[in-house]
């Protein structure tokens, strides 16, 4: 979808927008259903690259511990908890600039994909930069998915990362392509962008081919030490508007509400479930940043009339699940 378009529906009356949203959202999906996931950072802390949002980086001072990637049986064992809790997903997330074939860490957590694989989950990782040979063996191992986000517009993205460039994030993303993983590509919004950023990062994302199947919309979390510490909370409305943009320009893809949900209120959540987004992660953190604890998510979906998806039922037709495969 065009930017003009984009912007066209973004800035008209907002009750206006959600209900075309919502009319797209019940064309495509079961309304009432919403996927839960469950994200485990199996690598923290020590980055090298310097994303101006993340804890993570070795650029800034955050007091973040730096671990070792965890034990096979460490990340298992998360998986079967997460599967007994009710998640239809399970991603994994290593702080890394990316992975190179023939390494040992990457060994290890082709090792890691195929034991979770066999638990039924859609299973997805984040791992940073790879190219075609590591996605291909990332699909043959059992991900269903590779989570790599745009995270801004090419325009504002130099602002944020200097460690890589837009075109390498796109090069990521076209090689998980070609390997047949589904794409999990989204954003973060609240850092310092403009409306206009945000719009752009929705119009690369809806000219992907194919379309991202999972487009995750992230409220930073400011954290301290991180160049962007002191950004305040994004506005509720702000964030609602930008959910019913990407489900009517992204019809087919999971939208889902990821980081930030601590700094959104139950009000706000339920406009953004209304407006589209029917993914959500529980769990009392994801990779470092605080999240919602998973009984006060059920209690939320349960006061809504929401469901719980269950194995990935509310899929559109013809995109297959790893619970189908």
């Amino acid at each position: 979808m065009k930017f003009r378009q984009l912007e066209t529906l973004y800035h008209q009356p907002l009750f206006e927008l959600i209900s075309k949203s919502r009319a797209v959202h019940l064309e495509h999906w079961r309304g009432e259903e919403v996927q839960r996931c469950s994200l485990l950072s199996i690598k923290t802390g020590g980055c090298s690259e310097d994303c101006a949002y993340c804890a993570q980086s070795s650029h800034y001072s955050t007091g973040l511990e730096r671990e070792e990637l965890l034990s096979t049986e460490q990340i298992l064992s998360a998986a079967e908890r997460a599967r007994s809790q009710g998640a239809t997903r399970f991603c994994m997330g290593a702080a890394w600039r990316g992975v190179r074939d023939g390494t040992e860490k990457f060994e290890r957590v082709l090792e890691t994909v195929r034991e979770v694989s066999r638990l039924g989950m859609e299973v997805c990782v984040t791992l940073g930069q790879i190219g075609a040979v590591e996605a291909r063996k990332l699909k043959a191992a059992g991900v269903t998915a590779y989570n790599h986000n745009l995270d801004t517009s090419p325009e504002f993205y130099p602002e944020i990362v200097s460690t890589h460039t837009f075109d390498d994030r796109l090069n990521t993303i076209a090689a998980v392509q070609q390997s047949g993983m589904s794409v999990c590509c989204g954003g973060i919004i609240g850092m310092g962008e403009s409306i206009k950023d945000r719009l752009r990062l929705m119009e690369l994302l809806s000219e992907l081919d194919p379309q991202p199947d999972s487009v995750p919309i992230n409220c930073l979390m400011a954290m301290p030490g991180t160049p962007l510490e002191d950004q305040p909370p994004v506005d509720i409305f702000e964030l609602v508007r930008l959910i019913a943009v990407a489900r009517i320009s992204l019809p087919r893809a999971r939208v889902r509400l990821a980081a930030g949900r601590t700094r959104v209120s139950r009000e706000g959540q339920a406009l953004c479930f209304f407006a589209g987004a029917n993914s959500i992660f529980f769990g009392d953190k994801l990779l470092t940043a605080k999240n919602p604890a998973a009984d006060v998510d059920l209690a939320l979906l349960h006061e809504l009339g929401l469901n719980v998806e269950q194995h990935g039922n509310d899929r559109p037709a013809g995109v297959v699940t790893a619970a189908s495969a």
